[in-house]
């Protein structure tokens, strides 16, 4: 996948709304391989709704979202699992992890299903993350900084041609906050990958192509 195109797209809560000033909603945007995008905006304006609306996760939106010219709308369940495993990461910002599961856990039941990391690249960001300790841990009994830190190398456990990340570094200090940034476009780079994160106020400090106003 090369490109993810939003074409006069509006979440249909706001359809009755003559006050909507965006740089996304009811405009033409494309999101591109190998650049990075911020997407900020205030609570309530649509963030994690744009990511779920790319994701399938929801259709209530008007206007269309297309993958390399095709409208998502078409694609029929097969396509959307091929989609997310293969070309679309998401970090939630809730994260979804399994609160009764290890951190170790979370992340590999993911990564058995694509294969796609090595041990010891996961245990390196373990590591690298200041969590290494912690990856026999159950998730529901870490704070949400530490889950957000999981979250991340769960994400990246798959082949992916763009990663959207929703406010990920909230609960993170301005140290871990930068090696989630490096560890994200490294990754990213590797894959040749686009890279688009959203937040309501702190973002991961990187080198962004473009920065959209929600």
């Amino acid at each position: 996948m090369e490109k993810i195109q939003l074409l006069h797209t509006l979440p249909k809560v706001f359809e009755s709304r003559n006050d909507v000033v965006s740089d996304i909603w009811n405009h033409d945007v494309a999101f591109e391989k190998n650049k990075i995008y911020l997407v900020e905006a205030n609570s309530g304006t649509g963030k994690s709704s744009i990511c779920s609306y790319i994701y399938g996760y929801r259709r209530d939106y008007l206007g269309d979202i297309l993958f390399d010219g095709k409208n998502v709308r078409q694609l029929t369940i097969a396509d959307w699992v091929e989609v997310r495993k293969q070309h679309i990461a998401l970090l939630w910002q809730e994260l979804r992890l399994f609160p009764e599961l290890t951190a170790w856990e979370n992340v590999q039941i993911k990564n058995k299903l694509t294969g796609y990391q090595k041990k010891k690249q996961i245990e390196e960001w373990f590591e690298m993350l200041g969590i290494a300790d912690k990856q026999t841990a159950l998730i529901g009994r870490m704070s949400f900084g530490q889950q957000q830190r999981v979250a991340l190398i769960r994400t990246l456990c798959q082949p992916f041609d763009f990663v959207f990340v929703d406010e990920p570094i909230s609960h993170l200090d301005d140290a871990n906050s930068a090696i989630m940034g490096h560890i994200l476009t490294t990754e990213a780079g590797k894959q040749g990958a686009g890279i688009i994160t959203t937040s309501i106020g702190k973002h991961i400090d990187l080198q962004y192509d473009q920065i959209f106003k929600l």
